[in-house]
């Protein structure tokens, strides 16, 4: 075999690969274009929080810039799309007051949601002697001594979108439902055992991804 035979052979061996190469994009172009196609026609719609109840075991802000509180929020969420389920991953919720954390993060178990299906949660929230801004503290004894306290109920994670097999990358969620919490008064909720008060909200929340 002579060095041109030679060079003519390795010439068509790079073509070959140039080829495969280029077969390849397109074939991933192709892939990329036609999930555009339909993610653009699906078009998937956030899915819908509300906040049903809270029922409050605990709640005192007698001491200086610390508050004690214990709550079971019931939240559920409904997935409006009619072709793309929903997974929930990483989701922890908690409550705020004046946008400072109040309470722990409690994780909410990984799920996954169908078409139109309705989910529903019901976690406890809690912090023992949490510190707070002076200025806060103020107006929280304030609103404890009125009745009630405006707070809000919060939810973070990601989300998946799920259309046929595709499943998506993480989006970030955010829920943000507002709670007017009653405190000392028993008058507007139903009392659940000897300490603790049941109130219905059913309270629309906001919703990002």
């Amino acid at each position: 075999m002579t060095a041109k035979d030679c060079g003519n052979h390795g010439k068509g061996r790079r073509q070959l690969i140039r080829r495969l190469f280029g077969c390849l994009l397109v074939f991933l172009l192709i892939v990329l274009i036609t999930i555009l196609i339909i993610w653009a026609i699906l078009r998937p719609t956030k899915p819908r929080f509300i906040l049903q109840d809270t029922t409050v075991y605990a709640f005192n802000a007698s001491s200086p810039n610390f508050l004690t509180s214990n709550f079971q929020v019931t939240v559920s969420t409904r997935n409006p799309n009619d072709r793309i389920g929903i997974y929930y991953d990483r989701l922890v919720i908690y409550a705020t007051y004046r946008n400072q954390q109040t309470t722990l993060r409690t994780a909410l178990p990984p799920t996954y949601q169908g078409h139109n299906e309705i989910n529903v949660w019901s976690p406890f929230i809690y912090g023992n002697m949490v510190p707070i801004a002076p200025d806060f503290s103020v107006a929280l004894k304030s609103e404890q001594a009125a009745g009630t306290i405006f707070m809000v109920i919060k939810i973070d994670g990601r989300v998946r979108w799920k259309v046929g097999t595709f499943v998506s990358g993480w989006y970030h969620l955010n829920v943000r439902c507002p709670a007017y919490i009653t405190v000392g008064s028993k008058n507007n909720g139903v009392s659940v055992g000897e300490n603790a008060v049941k109130y219905q909200l059913v309270t629309r929340c906001s919703v990002s991804v």
